[in-house]
């Protein structure tokens, strides 16, 4: 089996090591090759593949042949005896969350990005001085250079949790990216990636010719994996795996669907695809058991923080509907509507779109990121960390009443009902219970239809499968007696399991959790 790389996103690296590389060198000379279009924008979640890819296109433009044998390049037009300068800006390089360290960090990106371009940084001139005088210099030889900024996005991003001094930054960018404006001209091509999508920052205003691919069915697949390329890379990997596991070949790619595969960035026509990192890291590290990858290389706690937890509880993140694109870029750094803030961070994917009205339908992509999603907004409902939650689960997992019982009057005390809801109902309070339940692993579903009616309800675990009902301004009693009436529980008792019915009583004045009371069912 060929290596697969853990944590290297450097493409000369990867090739020349002999690590797994999955081939996308087929759209990056489309890009390249694309006579109606030289300057290009691309979102995409962290952890995506984005550094991966300006690595390769910086090779590409070098004409660095050797590290290309065998990929689809090989067989197109690509010239590699034209060579081309290349500026890196590598803008998390000056990412910090204050002022002062950024503006400390900025000289040092754009003197680094220079050098590689052979050009040497001036200190008598600013950052932004540096970048056009760069462009000017290299075109002037007749070798436009070719620009790719990485992560640029990051500087603001860092410095979220203060949006003044976010602001600052945003305005002292401007006369960097501003530099490009005029000079398009001398310029062979341009790449910029990110997370985010900040309409504000001045490299969208000053550069109306860039192509934002994002939404781009041609280009949905270009980074993420399809499940072609699943079977063409990771077929020995997948194999080995599996066996590691004990499992079925149908179920172990199942298995790695529910967690992994789910992000759709096309609009008309397209392929979904896996998440890379953690398909990498699954494969590589061959566990007994699959992992939470994605969730485990880092989180968007910046970003979370600037939402409301009132607003996250309003909305539904398995189907957020009748979204605008208007409402998934950010435009007001004070504040940031929640469908582009969990779509930015890649807590939401496209589930629809309308062609008509032009408005998507948004989604969780997978089950990983479902997990790690509930488990942080259970702790932002409760205002605690992820171990209190983990404490909860397994309290519940191991049938111990009092504490489970106890977890849960932290989590409603701590709870904002969402800002539209004049009285909060049972489906409020079902909503803060969904995510602490999935954020624990368990397998939730909510309003399950039975002959005797609807379970509020259902998680499904290795140690049982838990029936809840919850009842507002009733006791528990009346909760268990309808589980118990309707029969809610038959469904699960073939899976021989335990199967728990549970009761939780809520005070509809003051919003808190009064009571529960647990049964066996036998």
């Amino acid at each position: 089996m060929q290596t697969i790389s853990k944590n290297n996103c450097d493409f000369p690296t990867l090739r020349q090591s002999g690590c797994l590389y999955v081939d996308k060198t087929a759209w990056l000379h489309r890009m390249a090759t694309d006579r109606g279009a030289y300057f290009y924008f691309l979102a995409r979640p962290r952890r995506f593949g984005k550094s991966l890819m300006i690595s390769t296109l910086k090779a590409m433009f070098q004409g660095k042949r050797d590290l290309f044998e065998g990929l689809a390049i090989m067989n197109t037009d690509w010239d590699w005896s034209k060579t081309w300068p290349v500026i890196h800006l590598n803008m998390g390089m000056c990412a910090a969350a204050d002022y002062e360290t950024f503006a400390q960090n900025l000289p040092l990106c754009m003197e680094e990005g220079l050098k590689g371009a052979g050009v040497r940084y001036d200190k008598a001139l600013t950052p932004s001085g540096n970048f056009g005088r760069a462009i000017d210099k290299l075109a002037g030889k007749g070798k436009p250079p070719v620009i790719l900024i990485d992560e640029y996005d990051d500087p603001v991003a860092c410095a979220l949790k203060n949006p003044d001094v976010a602001e600052r930054i945003r305005d002292a960018l401007a006369p960097v990216y501003k530099q490009m404006k005029d000079r398009s001209g001398k310029i062979r091509f341009l790449m910029i990636t990110g997370v985010s999508k900040f309409t504000k920052l001045s490299i969208f205003s000053a550069l109306s010719s860039l192509v934002d691919i994002s939404f781009e069915d041609a280009y949905a697949s270009m980074l993420g994996y399809t499940e072609d390329e699943l079977d063409r890379y990771f077929s020995e990997h997948m194999e080995a795996h599996r066996k590691v596991l004990g499992m079925t070949a149908k179920a172990y790619r199942d298995e790695i669907k529910r967690l992994y595969n789910g992000y759709r960035f096309w609009l008309g026509k397209g392929e979904n695809v896996y998440n890379p990192v953690s398909i990498n890291l699954t494969m590589a590290n061959q566990k007994d058991e699959f992992e939470l990858y994605w969730a485990e290389t880092g989180k968007a706690s910046f970003l979370m923080n600037m939402i409301r937890r009132g607003d996250v509880l309003a909305v539904d993140p398995e189907k957020l509907e009748d979204v605008s694109k208007a409402q998934l870029d950010v435009s007001d750094l004070h504040r940031f509507p929640v469908a582009g803030m969990l779509y930015q961070t890649g807590y939401l994917t496209i589930l629809d779109y309308n062609k008509a009205t032009k408005r998507f339908t948004l989604g969780i992509p997978d089950d990983e990121v479902r997990e790690d999603f509930s488990s942080l907004m259970s702790g932002l409902v409760a205002d605690k960390d992820t171990i209190w939650a983990s404490d909860i689960g397994g309290h519940l997992q191991s049938a111990r009443w009092p504490e489970f019982f106890e977890g849960l009057k932290a989590l409603y005390a701590g709870a904002v009902y969402g800002s539209t809801e004049g009285k909060t109902h049972e489906l409020s309070y079902a909503r803060c219970l969904k995510f602490l339940l999935l954020g624990q692993g368990f397998r939730v579903m909510q309003e399950v239809a039975h002959a005797g009616g609807r379970t509020d309800i259902v998680a499904a675990h290795p140690c049982g499968t838990y029936i809840f009902e919850l009842k507002v301004d009733k006791p528990p009693k009346v909760a268990m007696s309808q589980i118990q009436r309707k029969k809610y529980a038959a469904p699960y008792r073939v899976a021989g399991k335990p199967v728990w019915a549970i009761g939780l009583s809520f005070n509809g004045k003051t919003r808190q959790f009064k009571g529960g009371r647990a049964e066996p069912v036998k």
